[in-house]
């Protein structure tokens, strides 16, 4: 028996409600074929601003991103008002796949990785030489992150007025890591911004470094138009204070080249890292690790780089350098 007559367009027929809305579910998502290119300026509490075609745009994060999160530096496509006019607001609706990624964790045994940022292709390590004094094991951590991200260290140590760079600069001899030495002087009148400025020309780089060694004094030299707080180191602990609280993208004069001013940090855990990538920066090392046994951590007897460095193929110095970077996943920056 029907329940309904031959007419299914009865006004008395019930139509069982969707609680969920009235569109039907899809799994089909828009292309956004039409969607602006955006850089990632700077992320601030949901709020992320982007530089498209010059302009800068506030946007969020689109719903159907899921929990894929965008950083500085993401290449990523924006739909919306794209005007940049106040109180105007897009969405991001795709990252675009990353060249690079730069992670931390607050420590060792912190499984929950940060990027700090997307895309850059060097990282300025940057160090007091005093006030506060250097923490060659931060340094260190820092290095192993660029190398397993990819990305060409470059050391830059500040103060020079205060100390000289000669010890610090002997330990990393070994790794051929480029460098700039500065001072007080040379940047109130200009002249380590031009240094440093030749150094990061074509390139995004990402400014790492703890609080007080004057990474943002420095970010403000290279780029004067956009100056940034800085702070003072407490006399008492010997620590800065932390002023730049969130990472900003600023592009160079001319733009020749882009910099990325990063908060201060004072730890650089490294429980992401796999230290089997470690070795790709030690390009003269890597090829005597053929003889080394499965999983070998390059830091026990059976290691062949040991005979490799003996048969003379790599300086000593540079297998102790590979194998201080990779202990430095068990020890403290402060040890």
């Amino acid at each position: 028996m029907r329940r309904y007559g031959k007419n299914p367009d009865e006004d008395d027929i019930r139509v069982r409600p969707n609680p969920k809305g009235n569109r039907p579910r899809t799994n089909i998502r828009p292309k956004h074929e039409d969607a602006g290119e955006g850089l990632v300026l700077t992320v601030d509490r949901g709020r992320l601003t982007c530089l498209i075609d010059g302009r800068t745009v506030t946007a969020m994060k689109a719903r159907e991103l899921g929990r894929k999160s965008a950083v500085v530096g993401d290449r990523v496509a924006v739909v919306g008002d794209l005007t940049g006019t106040k109180d105007t607001l897009a969405r991001i609706v795709r990252v675009e796949p990353r060249t690079s990624t730069l992670r931390r964790t607050a420590d060792d045994d912190d499984p929950f990785e940060r990027v700090v940022v997307a895309n850059a292709d060097q990282l300025a390590i940057v160090t007091a030489l005093a006030d506060p004094e250097p923490r060659p094991r931060l340094i260190d951590r820092c290095l192993v992150a660029a190398y397993d991200a990819g990305l060409d260290p470059l050391l830059v140590l500040t103060k020079s007025d205060l100390a000289s760079a000669d010890t610090l600069l002997e330990s990393y001899g070994a790794l051929g890591v480029p460098y700039l030495v500065t001072n007080r002087d040379e940047l109130a009148d200009g002249s380590a911004a031009e240094r440093v400025r030749a150094a990061l020309t074509g390139r995004m780089t990402a400014f790492v470094g703890h609080s007080g060694v004057g990474k943002t004094t420095l970010v403000n030299s290279l780029v004067p138009e956009r100056r940034r707080a800085i702070g003072h180191v407490n006399a008492v602990t010997g620590r800065g204070r932390h002023t730049t609280t969130s990472a900003l993208a600023l592009p160079l004069p001319d733009d020749s080249g882009w910099v990325i001013d990063t908060p201060g940090v004072r730890s650089f855990g490294l429980h992401h890292v796999d230290p089997s990538r470690v070795i790709h920066a030690f390009p003269d090392l890597e090829p005597g690790t053929a003889g080394c046994p499965r999983a070998c951590s390059h830091d026990e007897p059976d290691c062949a780089l040991d005979a490799w460095v003996t048969d003379g193929h790599a300086d000593p110095a540079r297998l102790y350098s590979l194998r201080r970077l990779l202990a430095t996943r068990e020890r403290r920056e402060g040890d």
